[in-house]
């Protein structure tokens, strides 16, 4: 595929949207994904390159975590071992996916997501502030790091708020304990899935290279501002997107 200014002047803003959207109240994967299928991009190349710009902002954000002390390394490299198995798997998925497959596969899945990024209900902050070892704990861990890893190598938008679920909903840890695992795995799994998008030629390096630019300063940006009543931001972009992606596919256009 070849690169024109527009397809920059789609993607850049929107991924830088993105970026914003998920420092404030999370769901950023559900805009940065479409961006790319807006600018006409197949969808093996879109999910391949959005993986790449991906990878910066969570990497940026697990650096945060790690420097915090809230990534439990006992814990998490199990899980990240579990993690380059499932996204392996999900990205190999992928690639062995019919192009018109995966695009109305995408009508099912982002809905799905969108549901759970936006219903903060599901958030259950139960945990006592220490992990507890046992074997439940290592098997939610490895369990949700292998089939969601299986969904963030073959999709991706919503795996950090899946991850988050099970890990404060099954293993019982806080918030901050579950974000600070997600965020070590949501960087395995995107790395491993981008590794294999690039050996098959599906990414598109010079566009990811400024998005992910582009989707870090939305972060930077949206992190530093006071803002209130976030999710009513958030709501209303992410379904205003999900919308024309829905027309943009069922129209062909």
């Amino acid at each position: 595929m070849t690169l024109t200014p527009i397809t920059f002047l789609i993607v850049c803003p929107m991924v830088f949207l993105a970026g914003l959207v998920d420092s404030i109240g999370g769901g950023g994967g559900l805009i940065s994904l479409p961006a790319y299928l807006f600018a006409g991009l197949p969808i093996h190349l879109a999910i391949g390159t959005n993986k790449m710009s991906s990878c910066c902002g969570t990497a940026v954000a697990a650096t945060r975590f790690a420097k915090n002390g809230l990534i439990d390394l006992k814990l998490a490299v199990p899980a990240i071992v579990m993690a380059i198995i499932g996204s392996s798997i999900g990205a190999h998925i992928s690639m062995q996916m019919d192009e018109r497959i995966l695009r109305y596969l995408l009508i099912a899945v982002l809905p799905i997501a969108a549901y759970f990024v936006l219903n903060r209900h599901l958030f259950n902050d139960n945990g006592t502030g220490r992990v507890n070892y046992d074997r439940r704990t290592y098997l939610v861990a490895c369990l949700s790091a292998l089939l969601i890893g299986i969904y963030d190598g073959t999709y991706g938008p919503g795996t950090g708020t899946f991850l988050i679920i099970a890990f404060t909903v099954f293993a019982k840890l806080s918030i901050g304990q579950a974000n600070g695992q997600t965020k070590a795995i949501n960087l395995t799994t995107n790395l491993t899935s981008l590794v294999i998008f690039l050996l098959n030629g599906q990414v598109l390096v010079p566009l990811g290279i400024a998005a992910a630019l582009c989707n870090m300063a939305g972060g930077y940006i949206g992190s530093g501002m006071a803002m209130q009543n976030g999710a009513r931001i958030v709501r209303p972009i992410i379904l205003v997107v999900l919308v024309l992606l829905f027309i943009k596919i069922l129209t062909g256009s």
